[in-house]
């Protein structure tokens, strides 16, 4: 059974929190420029930390289940997990997903109603 109703809705989920993750990512490099660097305040690491790390966890749950519903290849699953550990890295993978159709397949469900 896939986890989600239509793979464009897999597809759309996988997006955003890819965008979301990197996006609080960049939140949280930024508030630990100005906690470090320019005015030695916490601030941006305590509003941006604790929302990176549950992006961080949802974005490796969406991988993992989205994976799964388009039967990735245990190397593009291990890519994608990757990519939530560099800085912005998810944006380049959710591309290149999208370019190299990893969400045009079947989802695994659609094959067993067939």
């Amino acid at each position: 059974m896939a986890a989600f109703p239509s793979p464009t809705t897999a597809a759309l989920v996988f997006r955003t929190i890819a965008i979301a993750e990197a996006c609080s990512w960049a939140g949280l490099l930024i508030g630990m420029f100005f906690k470090y660097v320019v005015v030695r305040n916490d601030i941006g690491v305590t509003v941006f930390g604790p929302i990176h790390g549950v992006l961080f966890i949802i974005y490796v749950v969406v991988t993992l289940v989205v994976a799964r519903d388009f039967r990735w290849s245990v190397g593009t699953t291990v890519v994608a997990l990757v990519a939530s550990i560099p800085p912005l890295a998810t944006l380049w993978f959710e591309r290149r997903a999208r370019r190299t159709g990893l969400f045009s397949g079947v989802p695994a469900a659609a094959d067993q109603a067939a």
